[in-house]
């Protein structure tokens, strides 16, 4: 091998071509595998950055010349649209709170090793594949006046004529139930999953049982997981449409946020006003996810004082 075919001989005599951009990027301190990101940095500013830029913009642009603020006066001015929101806490709120506290219990218990895990998960999973709308429509039927769960209590003598569970928000809160239980589930399984049972185990060996064990030492490391899956959990119900059309009273208690906008934009044509209603909205769930984030970091900032 003569000293031209070497490795590095053949580097440098094939030019600054081959290394230029990996030098430049080098002397700027510019990881190459950041370029990989660069798809989804474009696809996250065209699909989401943007229309978001845009529907605040639009709010701001209302049909009538009622100036910048008109369509915020007009909604906060009509009891109606304003109780939408009030609506949409009734329903979003206990259920993402059940389903976070139900999840904990399940968690705890299939940390461990318990028979038939796989098939529990993939049962749990199955709301999830199926969709709002599918898990919806079954509910029309089974919740129905003549559905099988009035039938069966009816005929158990439970009942004597059938509960009234549709067009209503029973209806559409244990739609979000069954479609958001497992994906809480899922959050708080992984989030308990990475806690060492070696702490659980050495507050036994000092006596704790476990209750206490649960309460002093699972519970406290579990919190972060859980506010986090708790405003996730939030998010996905204060944003519920499907089934508040399908199984709700859509021009009642279950006239929702999403229900509002999708009728101002699509029966009354006002997408400025739509718009307005989602930024509402949005804003709402900031403001609920950044008292729950706050909270923690006060529960923990507390907890770490008071061990110093």
């Amino acid at each position: 091998m003569t000293l031209s075919e070497t490795p590095v001989a053949s580097e440098a005599i094939a030019g600054p071509e081959r290394r230029s951009l990996r030098h430049r990027l080098a002397d700027r301190g510019v990881d190459r595998l950041l370029l990989l990101s660069l798809p989804a940095s474009l696809f996250v500013l065209v699909f989401f950055i943007y229309p978001s830029i845009y529907g605040v913009v639009l709010s701001f642009r209302p049909l009538k010349p009622v100036g910048a603020f008109g369509n915020y006066t007009h909604f906060f001015g009509d009891p109606f649209l304003r109780g939408s929101i009030v609506n949409t806490f009734r329903i979003a709120l206990p259920a993402a709170i059940f389903n976070v506290l139900a999840a904990i219990p399940l968690a705890v218990v299939m940390r461990g090793a318990v028979k038939g895990q796989r098939i529990i998960n993939t049962i749990l999973v199955i709301p999830i594949s199926l969709g709002t709308v599918l898990v919806a429509d079954g509910l029309l039927n089974y919740l129905g006046p003549n559905g099988w769960f009035n039938r069966v209590l009816m005929a158990a003598g439970l009942i004597g004529h059938p509960l009234q569970l549709l067009h209503n928000q029973w209806g559409v809160m244990l739609s979000l139930v069954i479609t958001g239980f497992p994906f809480a589930f899922l959050l708080t399984l992984s989030y308990i999953s990475g806690i060492d049972p070696k702490m659980e185990s050495a507050a036994a060996t000092l006596g704790a049982g476990p209750w206490r064990q649960f309460w002093h030492v699972t519970l406290p490391l579990l919190v972060p997981g859980l506010a986090i899956t708790f405003c996730l959990s939030f998010v996905l119900a204060f944003s519920v449409f499907p089934s508040a059309t399908m199984l709700g009273n859509p021009n009642g208690d279950s006239h929702v946020l999403a229900v509002a906008a999708a009728n101002t934009a699509f029966q009354q044509y006002d997408f400025p006003m739509a718009s307005t209603i989602s930024v509402i909205a949005a804003a709402i769930e900031l403001l609920v996810i950044g008292a729950v984030l706050g909270l923690r970091s006060r529960f923990y900032a507390g907890t770490t004082t008071g061990k110093g």
